[in-house]
């Protein structure tokens, strides 16, 4: 990508291309029934962000409670949420920025201070919600935290990751736009 520059076509798209892959998992998270389930026989267990549902040991109907009525509950839909606006307006930001022909480069190390600060939201709610579930909510079984617990700690991870590269990408300024020297390694005899 430094090699070409972000001038080439089809390098100038790759970080808000990962961003909205980030935005895609966010909402695989927030959507998700599979943060907390049921590991083994019988499947009685079943949670979202959002509320939990049990069944009976005999498998019978499945009765819902919201976790919003949990102070912590709240807390960790909350922060997480307020990540994933975060990450939806870094993503916008990407477009407006790699879309302009001349790149603003200091507007691009904002939007890596953005990332760590969605990264930041986005670990709180995912710190708080298995501490405070697994201490206030009775569990039977084995129970995982499952496949939606793990697309939030996919965003977080890539929100630090994009961030890194946003915040790096400055530093290369004059790589990119091609005003630097060639430098060549040969020399003759």
């Amino acid at each position: 990508m430094v090699k070409y520059g972000l001038d080439y076509t089809r390098c100038r798209w790759i970080l808000p291309l990962l961003l909205g892959i980030g935005v895609i998992f966010g909402i695989i998270a927030l959507a998700g029934w599979g943060w907390l389930e049921s590991q083994t026989l019988p499947y009685v267990l079943q949670a979202s962000l959002w509320q939990i549902c049990r069944r009976g040991d005999q498998g019978g109907q499945w009765s819902c409670e919201s976790l919003m009525g949990y102070a912590w509950g709240r807390a960790a839909a909350a922060t997480y949420l307020v990540g994933f606006l975060l990450l939806v307006i870094c993503f916008a930001l990407a477009i407006i920025a790699f879309a302009i022909d001349t790149l603003r480069f200091n507007f691009i190390r904002g939007i890596g201070g953005l990332l760590f600060v969605a990264a930041v939201f986005s670990i709180m709610g995912l710190v708080i919600y298995p501490v405070k579930f697994s201490s206030e909510i009775e569990m039977t079984g084995v129970n995982m935290f499952s496949w939606a617990y793990g697309f939030g700690w996919t965003t977080a991870i890539m929100e630090i990751c994009l961030g890194f590269f946003f915040c790096c990408l400055p530093n290369y300024e004059d790589q990119i736009l091609g005003n630097v020297k060639p430098t060549y390694f040969y020399s003759s005899p």
